[in-house]
């Protein structure tokens, strides 16, 4: 039988899942939920666009690369394509769906940059993905401080309870 001092209901691997308890992170998980969160919804609207992608696509009388420059139906075509898998990325809070995500808001910049009308927003758009890529790095920069101030929360409470098991009068925090 495991030894009750150092076993800890966070540790569990089989704890049940409580609604409202925080689980083993407590506050630290705060900005890694807005993270997710502000993943999720940004999903949501880079989903909305790949579909209002493929609708141009889908809904052509004749093929977009007949009606078309080539480099606008391409830019259709890649945007309609990359902008779902973008979101279903973030929508599944992955790093590599918020590598993706950023690549594409950088190619919207882009395109706004140099084809002015291609999007339709103009220069809003730029202004919008530039606020969102921001609030993106903050809230990664956020979410990865309180993982660290986590571990080491744990590692000094870890460190008290071997104290307090080998009888040590525990040391006091400044």
């Amino acid at each position: 039988m495991a030894d009750p001092t150092i076993y800890d209901d966070g540790d569990d691997p089989y704890r049940p899942i409580r609604v409202g308890d925080p689980g083993p992170a407590g506050e630290a998980a705060k900005w890694g939920m807005l993270l997710s969160r502000f993943m999720r919804i940004v999903a949501l609207f880079w989903l909305l666009q790949g579909l209002m992608h493929w609708r141009i696509v889908l809904t052509a009388q004749q093929s977009i690369f007949d009606a078309m420059p080539l480099n606008a139906a391409l830019s259709i075509v890649f945007f309609a394509v990359l902008d779902l898998v973008a979101g279903v990325g973030l929508w599944l809070a992955t790093p590599w769906g918020g590598v993706l995500w950023l690549l594409i808001a950088s190619a919207q910049i882009f395109m706004t940059l140099s084809t002015p009308g291609f999007f339709i927003g103009g220069y809003w758009l730029i202004g919008v993905n530039a606020i969102l890529i921001l609030m993106y790095f903050a809230l990664t920069f956020e979410a990865g401080r309180d993982v660290e101030a986590q571990r080491l929360r744990e590692r000094r409470r870890r460190k008290a309870q071997a104290r307090a098991s080998a009888g040590e009068k525990p040391a006091q925090e400044s």
